[in-house]
């Protein structure tokens, strides 16, 4: 069987799918970053291999996105590697290809993708603050002592959400922090957060934006019911959330690593391979440019952040 792997390697999680000639996902896996591009792949490889060993399976295109995609594309061998815009716009079309209006918030980041007709006529990111995203709710659940995953059930326990100032982290807290003292059900501040995660990203990523239907919600924070919830009603409309919603980048750029098949053989033997990254700067011309090398069994595979010929260390 002819296959494709997709992985989408994040600050905070790594995501990773195979999928056959017809888009079907094989295999797919979920596991924490922590800090380790590398090892999260490695473990992500490997059980993605798990799930395939049974199938006879001939990886033919390998693509990544995420902040960490060239690093991964270097490791891998990716015929493809794309930002993440594109690679979530096709990996929703290909389950909802009426989707109009795409709503992503992640660990450290958000964005929105705005799509007629199959195709992407706008888009906003916001990378420079975390307020509204996955790390910022899963702080604000260790100090109200409530597991993350439980936020979006409690929050629909609550009979008036509090108002809460999240537009920055920092007055977030203090905020939060004083509606707790002052009395407030945890149940009305924990809706009161998740309603201030939905106008704070409206107001920001979404300003300026005309959001139409379909509208789909994706992301580590859109399995919290309580901000879809929270969506449904600052937008007047459905909020769908598919069951692979997380997966979509992942999904987006196997699909895209179709149309460009591999240069080499992919193995999983990659598992037993050692990998390393170096930073070195160059001091050839006065831009001073830091070039990341990177290392397979200490042999260059690839180098990248030169600004011009001088600080080319690697020719592919």
């Amino acid at each position: 069987m002819n296959a494709y792997m997709g992985v989408d390697i994040g600050s905070i999680s790594t995501k990773g799918v195979i999928i056959d000639e017809e888009n079907h996902i094989l295999a797919s896996s979920y596991l924490w970053t922590k800090g380790n591009p590398i090892d999260a792949v490695k473990a992500l490889v490997s059980q993605l291999e798990k799930q395939v060993e049974k199938q006879e399976i001939t990886i033919l295109g390998i693509g990544t996105t995420g902040s960490a995609r060239k690093l991964i594309g270097a490791m891998l061998g990716a015929s493809v590697v794309k930002n993440e815009i594109t690679a979530h716009a096709v990996g929703t079309l290909s389950l909802h290809p009426d989707v109009k209006t795409i709503l992503e918030i992640g660990g450290q980041d958000s964005k929105i993708i705005l799509l007629e007709d199959g195709i992407v006529v706008d888009y906003a990111m916001n990378t420079l603050c975390a307020a509204g995203t996955g790390s910022f709710l899963s702080s604000q659940a260790e100090r109200l002592g409530v597991a993350v995953e439980d936020f979006g059930s409690i929050a629909l326990k609550a009979k008036k959400p509090t108002k809460i100032a999240a537009r920055c982290t920092v007055f977030a807290e203090s905020d939060l922090v004083h509606k707790m003292q002052i009395g407030y059900s945890k149940e009305d501040i924990i809706a009161g957060l998740c309603k201030s995660v939905a106008q704070n990203y409206l107001n920001n990523v979404g300003k300026g934006k005309k959001i139409k239907g379909p509208v789909i919600f994706q992301g580590g924070v859109s399995k919290n019911i309580g901000v879809k919830k929270a969506f449904e009603e600052e937008l007047g409309m459905e909020v769908i959330v598919d069951e692979n919603g997380h997966l979509m980048g992942a999904l987006g750029v196997a699909i895209l690593s179709k149309k460009k098949p591999l240069e080499k053989k992919f193995s999983f033997s990659i598992l037993d391979d050692h990998f390393e990254t170096k930073g070195i700067e160059c001091n050839k011309c006065p831009n001073h440019c830091e070039i990341i090398c990177v290392r397979k069994n200490k042999e260059l595979i690839d180098a990248w952040g030169n600004r011009c010929e001088n600080g080319i260390v690697f020719k592919k």
